[in-house]
């Protein structure tokens, strides 16, 4: 399985980044992970509805370019379905089951969506409720389909 990660806006934060990286390397023997960091759109200071729905918009259009043909697509969303590891695990056996061989998911930047991506995606999904950097969650999006991964295949997880 492959697994394509897009996402918008460079992560400055060295503890962000050593986390993504460990996990990026533990992952290396279970499949394909690449990561595609695309730069932010420019946002005035104190924008309208109107300016930031034109930003997501530019932001979402710009990420599902680089959706690969015949990719399952999960965008990431506060308000997207709450799953379980062991739910993000069963999503990935049926993928594969069904012959999917590549699911990419969609991490918008400060702003969050647009509904455009909402729309396209196959599934909208969440970690939870509560409200995380686009950076944070970058590294637990990885960590989780790493845990996935590990629990499908039915092998201990230690960190």
């Amino acid at each position: 399985m492959k697994y394509h990660l897009i996402t918008i806006g460079k992560i400055k934060e060295k503890y962000l980044t050593a986390g993504i990286d460990e996990f990026l390397k533990r992952l290396r023997p279970y499949g394909e992970v690449t990561v595609t960091v695309l730069p932010e759109e420019k946002m005035p200071d104190n924008p309208s509805p109107a300016q930031k729905a034109q930003v997501l918009d530019k932001e979402g259009e710009k990420m599902l370019r680089h959706v690969h043909e015949g990719s399952h697509l999960m965008a990431l969303d506060v308000g997207g379905k709450l799953v379980s590891s062991e739910e993000l695990a069963a999503s990935f056996s049926d993928l594969a089951l069904y012959g999917c061989s590549e699911i990419s998911f969609i991490i918008g930047g400060p702003f969050g969506l647009s509904d455009i991506v909402r729309r396209k995606a196959d599934k909208c999904i969440s970690f939870g409720r509560i409200t995380l950097t686009h950076q944070m969650i970058r590294l637990i999006l990885i960590e989780q389909i790493y845990r996935a991964i590990k629990i499908s295949r039915h092998e201990p997880y230690h960190l």
